[in-house]
């Protein structure tokens, strides 16, 4: 009997370590939230694959992380000029256009958060995104696709978003550059560990 409560005890202990360490893989699990615009864009023309779902991609790729896309159909087929002169007027009247689809982001501890820069920051909808998850806690690492803004203000705006959560420097690059900008992508992801 002794012996048989020996091994109940030390299959639960095992059972609660397995436990444990599921609870910490959760913990530092990575996902990257983006926006990326196909169709009519600035520089590269029209595309199949937005610019910033090749870099999403590629951070994906090199970490492994999840990811989940940020989908509006409100901005489908339309040319660069009417869109960009769209974003602008959403951003004047602080619209916040709808998105598809959601996602719980209690597992992920690390949330890589990209888009396009549109009139100096993020398109709305990724601050319709903003507005609907609390990511209090957790570290946000924002990325950027541009042809000149560099960052912009999404820095500050996602440090504006999320007061509570660790808001690292961030990354940009060209738009033009994506399609082989991978090496740019790893190397930045690897200052990130040091």
């Amino acid at each position: 009997m002794a012996l048989a409560l020996l091994i109940s005890v030390a299959c639960s202990g095992s059972k609660q370590q397995e436990n444990e360490k599921t609870e910490a893989k959760a913990e530092g699990k990575s996902i990257v939230v983006f926006f990326s615009h196909a169709g009519e864009n600035y520089s590269v023309g029209d595309i199949k694959v937005g610019n910033t779902k090749i870099v999403a991609d590629y951070i994906t790729e090199l970490t492994g992380a999840d990811q989940f896309e940020i989908v509006t159909h409100k901005y489908d087929g339309m040319a660069y000029g009417p869109l960009t002169e769209l974003a602008k007027q959403e951003q004047q009247q602080g619209e916040l256009p709808p998105y598809e689809g959601d996602i719980d982001l209690t597992p992920y501890s690390t949330i890589y958060i990209g888009g396009p820069v549109w009139w100096g920051t993020y398109p709305q909808v990724m601050f319709t995104f903003f507005r609907d998850h609390d990511l209090s806690g957790k570290t946000i690492v924002p990325f950027t696709t541009h042809e000149g803004s560099g960052l912009g203000r999404c820095v500050r705006d996602v440090k504006k978003a999320y007061p509570k959560a660790t808001v690292l420097a961030g990354f940009d690059i060209y738009g033009h550059d994506v399609r082989t900008g991978r090496n740019k992508v790893e190397k930045w992801l690897k200052t990130l560990k040091d």
